[in-house]
């Protein structure tokens, strides 16, 4: 029993420890062909992924369409079963949590979608879709209920009186920040914001990032902000991973990254982000990458950014390459990175 006791206090979770932590984490989804719809290979989507994430900052994960992000994102709150590996949240292992075990974890994440216009429903008003999680997890009934969505309206900048309308009486920037409200309504400590600006003009993308790092230091939320615009993450994360083919190939705190990336990849998507003055942006040299990002149902062998590296050699081809560290908190995956 004493051991049990030690044991359990070893596990205990305290705010110096990863909020949540991924180690190995894959998903492989099926590839079905054939008149019986035999599965005949999986596609890789996110393979053998390691990540922690801190209590109240923002770590940005970002690569190119189809790399995994979004379903990365969705696994770590287990919208999304994974295939092999393990997450833990509070230090608490959730991998495999069912049921009401993993319906009242769930209280604790929440999630913003890429699309305001397809992830309301229609059918609803704005106070039953922001009531949804309150009644769901029995958080508040009746007039107490009524106040707290007009509460969370109010937060994100909306007129309470909204509560009747429905979803398609809004803008798309109104309509993400019902989704934003929506987010709040259970209380999480994280969100998973996936991509939650690309869908909407560039003149209401600053109001939105604005709003969600007002929400961070009102409410101590932490967030995995999700994107393929660099320029957006590096104004919002505190630390920021790359992601390329369903693998994380850098980390490393956002102005570190940002002044001294050290993977051909990462180096190769800041090269792409375009400078305001016309000077400096006709003089700088840009990293052009040759060919298509390769499928995720047959990765290349080794590493998986080698068919469109620059400085790819044959040990690229022959072994994978693990995160390396570069200085604190600066890892990179690649035998050749940058000076």
């Amino acid at each position: 029993m004493a051991e049990a006791a030690r044991a359990h206090l070893k596990r205990a979770w305290t705010t110096s420890d990863p909020l949540l932590s991924a180690r190995g984490l894959t998903v492989w989804f099926p590839v079905s062909s054939g008149l019986l719809q035999r599965t005949s290979a999986h596609v890789h989507a996110v393979d053998g992924v390691d990540l922690e994430i801190m209590q109240g900052e923002t770590v940005g994960l970002v690569g190119e369409s189809g790399c995994g992000k979004s379903t990365l994102g969705r696994t770590l709150i287990r919208l999304i079963d994974p295939t092999a590996g393990t997450i833990e949240f509070r230090g608490e292992d959730i991998t495999h949590l069912r049921g009401e075990a993993l319906r009242a974890k769930r209280r604790e994440m929440a999630m913003i979608f890429q699309d305001p216009y397809s992830s309301l429903d229609p059918r609803q008003t704005v106070g039953d879709i922001i009531g949804e999680p309150i009644d769901i997890f029995g958080l508040a009934k009746g007039r107490e209920r009524q106040d707290r969505i007009y509460e969370l309206l109010g937060v994100v900048g909306m007129n309470p009186r909204f509560a009747d309308r429905y979803p398609h009486e809004f803008s798309g920037g109104q309509r993400q920040r019902i989704g934003i409200a929506r987010a709040l309504a259970a209380e999480p400590s994280l969100i998973i914001c996936d991509e939650p600006i690309s869908a909407l003009d560039v003149s209401i993308q600053a109001q939105i990032i604005n709003l969600l790092e007002r929400l961070q230091s009102k409410f101590e939320l932490t967030y995995l902000f999700i994107a393929h615009d660099l320029s957006v993450v590096k104004h919002i994360s505190d630390r920021v991973a790359v992601m390329y083919l369903g693998k994380i190939v850098e980390t490393a705190p956002g102005r570190e990254l940002y002044s001294h990336p050290r993977h051909p990849y990462t180096d190769s998507l800041l090269s792409a982000i375009p400078i305001p003055d016309p000077l400096v942006e006709r003089g700088r040299e840009r990293t052009i990458l040759q060919g298509d990002v390769a499928s995720p149902v047959n990765p290349p062998s080794g590493c998986r950014f080698r068919t469109r590296c620059p400085r790819a050699r044959e040990q690229c081809a022959d072994h994978e390459p693990p995160l390396d560290s570069f200085g604190p908190d600066h890892q990179a995956a690649c035998f050749f990175p940058l000076d």
